[in-house]
């Protein structure tokens, strides 16, 4: 967590915000982190990060769009310096990646107190602003990047039909209604960038999660709505994942190009049914394969270093869950390194 001192300033610097602009990750941690902060005075704009795993100069021209006095940036992984050195503005970095050494930016992250804790940003930006009405953002957030957070009996008091007592993390992701709700946060953020900001917009406004869950209102109609076709897309998909059998301690699933991406779900979809194997699930876009790899007892990030040397392409992220990006040429000797690796 944020000492009581970094909470207080950051807070400050949200409250004394007269035109913030947020960049924020594109997946339920980022869009929750963002809507925790927004809705406390509902000033200045959101961005969200797709594609690009970091951010670089190229987001300069949103900063040139919208002459924000101050930005905020959430569960961005990677800031790089040439960004911070072009925004001429103050910025207010909030993440639960590995800590990286950058200058001229605030930089609030627990890992630079304790390495191996892991908090997502989620938890950090409902420390901060305490909103009880936002609980529910709160537990998606978390939920939606594997952690369940210290907050989950409250939850339970406001929302008792969402989530049942007994249920663990991964019964909650996938066998209770408020992993509905994670699954959705996900689905929407994908697609067209103006359907995208258009969800994001309706859900800087709801009051409750039922008003998407049970179609309370016309907003949460459209969102659940969007969802149901997205999930339409996914669901094939997802069948024939479940059909793949694993070779040896690893299960490789790739898939077409397509519209639409979901490596990311259908990975942690994986896991859950194969907790003792590593999963690779890769879909092939123009010249290269974009993965996502998870594990529950093995960690990733050492091993995907290894692997990827002398390969052309990157990858990293969170010990049990991370992301990789490489190119078709070097796909089979990555897939061979990797193996080595797990031996």
């Amino acid at each position: 967590m944020l000492t009581n001192k970094q909470v207080q300033q950051f807070r400050e610097e949200i409250d004394t915000a007269k035109n913030p602009l947020f960049f924020f990750d594109d997946d339920q941690d980022g869009i929750c982190s963002f809507l925790l902060l927004y809705r406390l005075h509902k000033e200045g704009h959101g961005t969200i990060v797709k594609t690009i795993p970091n951010l670089t100069a190229l987001f300069l021209r949103k900063i040139q769009e919208y002459h924000p006095d101050k930005v905020f940036i959430l569960d961005i992984p990677i800031v790089d310096q040439e960004f911070i050195d072009q925004a001429k503005v103050p910025l207010f970095w909030m993440d639960h990646h590995p800590p990286l050494e950058r200058h001229n930016i605030k930089y609030f992250n627990p890992r630079l107190a304790q390495p191996d804790i892991y908090i997502p940003t989620t938890r950090l930006a409902y420390q901060i602003a305490q909103n009880k009405k936002d609980l529910w953002l709160a537990m998606v957030g978390c939920i939606g990047d594997y952690h369940m957070p210290d907050f989950k009996g409250e939850f339970i008091k406001q929302y008792p039909h969402l989530l049942k007592k007994s249920a663990g993390l991964d019964q909650a992701i996938f066998d209770e209604p408020i992993g509905r709700l994670v699954r959705l946060f996900s689905f929407i953020l994908k697609g067209k960038t103006s359907e995208v900001n258009k969800c994001i917009k309706i859900l800087t406004r709801l009051q409750s999660p039922d008003e998407i869950l049970q179609q309370q209102t016309s907003q949460g109609k459209y969102l659940y709505k969007r969802f149901e076709n997205i999930e339409e897309k996914y669901q094939p998909l997802l069948q024939k994942a479940l059909k793949i059998k694993p070779q040896g301690k690893l299960l490789i699933f790739i898939y077409p190009t397509s519209n639409w991406s979901f490596t990311s779900e259908l990975a942690s979809e994986l896991i859950y049914r194969h907790p003792n194997k590593v999963v690779v699930v890769a879909r092939k876009k123009s010249n290269n394969y974009r993965c996502s790899i998870r594990s529950k007892t093995i960690i990733i990030p050492e091993l995907l270093e290894k692997a990827l040397v002398g390969i052309e392409g990157y990858g990293g992220g969170h010990e049990y869950a991370c992301g990789a990006n490489i190119q078709e040429e070097d796909w089979q000797q990555f897939l061979e390194n990797f193996k080595r690796e797990l031996l």
